[in-house]
């Protein structure tokens, strides 16, 4: 059984003069995953991230990871831990240079890493940081963060501002660099950037973490299925229109897997949670046991 690297129990977070966000929130996430957090706008994603790295602070409830109170902002923490936002800052500096300000914060930087990364970008290492383009920028920095080997990598929507090529290369590359006592943890709203990579998925929806599974547990209780039918079907757990037809999710009775659609699974959790937690037995844990 794999330790536990994080855990957040019965979390509590709002912000001034606003409702709660979080009530009793609790998450465990063990090492050498690629978890996915989907949610839609305003559900708390950004938020939860800032919590489990220390950027935010709990109104109440504990958050441990690594054995550490992220609030601390202990350096032996901090130097294990890498969180590229949405947002970006980048200093007036060339490239390398940030790399010699920056990497000694970090004690497993591999340069030779960064450098085959940026490579495969396509970024010349003597570029101004703050004359590049947004995408240079994400891509610049989505390679600092691996090579950092921190044990926790949180990406807040990786994929936006990067073109089509970069988007490969980019899961081409984070395919490549997880290891079995790292984590690396992804938000975003493009889950069709993240095929095939993102594993256990993670759904919170107004402040509450409504699913929270392997994909293998999700083609055992799942089927998808495109119907060439003009005729949306009866009786599934969730369908949707597309070209062609719908796309169906129904109740896996046959045993055969199918391929998860992400961004469907998404809609027919959201869509239909009740019967999805009595499809999935350790479906969600959002409260602390009384």
């Amino acid at each position: 059984m794999k330790t536990i690297m994080l855990q957040i129990n019965n979390l509590k977070y709002h912000y001034r003069k606003s409702k709660p966000l979080f009530e009793g929130l609790n998450l465990d996430i063990q090492p050498g995953n690629i978890y996915g957090l989907l949610g839609r706008n305003g559900a708390g994603k950004s938020t939860l991230l800032k919590l489990m790295t220390g950027l935010l602070f709990p109104k109440a409830g504990n958050i441990n990871l690594f054995g550490y109170n992220p609030t601390n902002r202990s350096a032996d923490l901090l130097a294990d831990i890498f969180f590229l936002p949405e947002e970006l800052y980048v200093p007036s500096v060339t490239i390398t240079s940030f790399v010699d300000g920056y990497s000694d914060f970090y004690p497993n930087f591999d340069r030779t890493a960064f450098d085959r990364y940026l490579s495969e970008f396509a970024i010349p290492t003597d570029h101004r940081m703050d004359k590049m383009s947004y995408g240079q920028k994400k891509k610049t920095l989505i390679s600092f963060a691996l090579a950092t080997n921190a044990r926790l990598l949180i990406f807040d929507e990786p994929t936006n501002g990067l073109d089509i090529p970069s988007k490969t290369k980019f899961r081409k590359i984070l395919a490549g660099a997880v290891s079995e006592d790292q984590t690396i943890f992804i938000s975003t709203h493009q889950v069709r950037d993240m095929a095939n990579l993102l594993d256990p998925i993670i759904i919170l929806d107004n402040g509450k973490i409504i699913f929270n599974q392997s994909l293998e547990n999700v083609t055992k209780r799942l089927q998808f299925e495109l119907i060439s039918t003009m005729t949306e079907p009866q009786g599934a757990l969730y369908s949707e229109r597309v070209p062609g037809g719908f796309y169906v999710v129904n109740e896996n009775t046959t045993g055969e897997e199918t391929e998860p659609d992400l961004e469907i699974l998404f809609n027919a959790i959201v869509a239909n949670p009740e019967r999805m937690k009595d499809l999935f037995p350790k479906f969600q844990s959002t409260t602390a046991p009384a």
